[in-house]
């Protein structure tokens, strides 16, 4: 996919150029054509190779980036602490989405500034809307937190992290998010029907196989969606629910009420591994999951949040510990069996604000996707320090 504001940026400046050698005008607008026809950011797939289940041509807004940046000024009472906390004053990043009342709301990842580094601070879940998809409305306190409830030894102090967002036919909104409370990291459930008052439901794995998997480290769902009536919307496969999930692989796991989820084993009676990382590719150290798959008439469409490695396994087109996106497709028929995989990213760090804060290393964290009028917005936190969008107009 061409980066057709990063090329217009490179552009202007050869033009300038062309123009101080008082070449004619009609040579500089050939040479502004050719130039960026021609201009595909280095190891970012191409528009023209995309396989034609691939959801492309993403192109960041230009001059809109970041959407949502940290504010000192958000102040709301700690339940933790019963003091008045900034509870966004240091970073905001790794947004979800989903459309509401037509608008496009986000939920997002902050974190105050009780640490010194990532994953020592508290994280809470701040909540914008926009009537674009780019200028943001924001509360001024958060939606999901850390709180005097039934969570609170998986959630003190460390808070509620990376939240996914999609909604049920019925108008329900599911969470579905990492509980941190400094030992263990959990996925858990919360749904709502206004997006401001949530209803915890702890741990998804909590229950199944008699909690074998309730103390082991998991992260990152995407839950099953579907664009129905012009919006994305939970669906079901064979009568279940299915998410993917997992950072190190990509997992799988049913469920019948989208708060008790069931993982998917394999002949021996450990975790179904469906996707793993690959050798000398951007995902050389990570598959984590992004934002809600979605159900395609090609089949299930994956974006996935793969990390570079370092060392001899390592992609050297990029630097190590990059986060690019990339895209996987499923069976629609089978959610468990993949079928196709993009071998470079669609989407790459470019921009200063992806190089630069929490984490330098350069950062596109998929985990926000939002079908609206007629449009893909995918929402991305930028080195777990801001939160950008990117949109497409292709239609699947």
């Amino acid at each position: 996919m061409p980066r057709r504001h990063t090329t217009l940026r490179a552009t202007k400046v050869t033009e300038f150029k062309i123009i101080k050698m008082n070449y004619p005008i009609s040579i500089i607008r050939i040479l502004f054509f050719l130039f960026t026809l021609s201009s595909t950011v280095k190891g970012q797939i191409s528009q023209d190779s995309f396989p034609d289940w691939a959801l492309g041509n993403f192109i960041r807004p230009v001059d809109k980036n970041p959407v949502i940046m940290p504010d000192s000024s958000s102040v709301f009472t700690d339940p933790m602490t019963g003091k008045q906390i900034a509870w966004e004053a240091n970073d905001t990043f790794n947004p979800a989405a989903v459309v509401k009342n037509g608008k496009i709301c986000v939920l997002y990842r902050a974190e105050d500034k009780s640490g010194k580094g990532i994953g020592e601070r508290t994280s809470r879940i701040g909540l914008a809307e926009s009537s674009d998809g780019i200028m943001m409305k924001r509360l001024k306190k958060p939606v999901l937190f850390p709180a005097e409830d039934g969570q609170k030894e998986f959630e003190w102090t460390g808070g509620c992290e990376d939240p996914r967002v999609a909604v049920a036919e019925n108008g329900t909104y599911l969470m579905l998010y990492t509980q941190w409370n400094h030992k263990t990291p959990r996925l858990a459930a919360a749904t709502s029907k206004d997006l401001l008052h949530w209803k915890k439901y702890g741990p998804v794995f909590r229950k199944a196989y008699s909690g074998k998997y309730f103390n082991m480290a998991t992260k990152s769902a995407s839950v099953l969606t579907k664009v129905k009536d012009g919006k994305l919307v939970i669906t079901k496969i064979n009568g279940a629910y299915w998410m993917y999930w997992g950072e190190s692989a990509v997992y799988a796991a049913t469920s019948s009420d989208l708060v008790n989820w069931t993982p998917l084993l394999d002949e021996q009676g450990n975790l179904k591994v469906l996707m793993s990382p690959r050798k000398y590719h951007f995902d050389s150290m990570l598959t984590e999951c992004g934002p809600p798959a979605v159900l395609t008439s090609k089949g299930i469409i994956l974006i996935y949040n793969g990390k570079n490695l370092s060392g001899p396994d390592c992609d050297n087109r990029y630097t190590a510990g990059t986060y690019c996106a990339g895209q996987a497709l499923f069976s629609g028929k089978d959610p468990s069996r993949l079928t196709d995989r993009l071998e470079k990213p669609f989407f790459i760090p470019t921009e200063s604000f992806e190089k630069s804060g929490q984490y330098p290393a350069g950062t596109v964290f998929t985990e926000g996707l939002v079908f609206f009028n007629d449009k893909w917005f995918l929402y991305y936190g930028c080195a777990d320090s801001r939160v950008a969008v990117a949109v497409s107009n292709q239609v699947n």
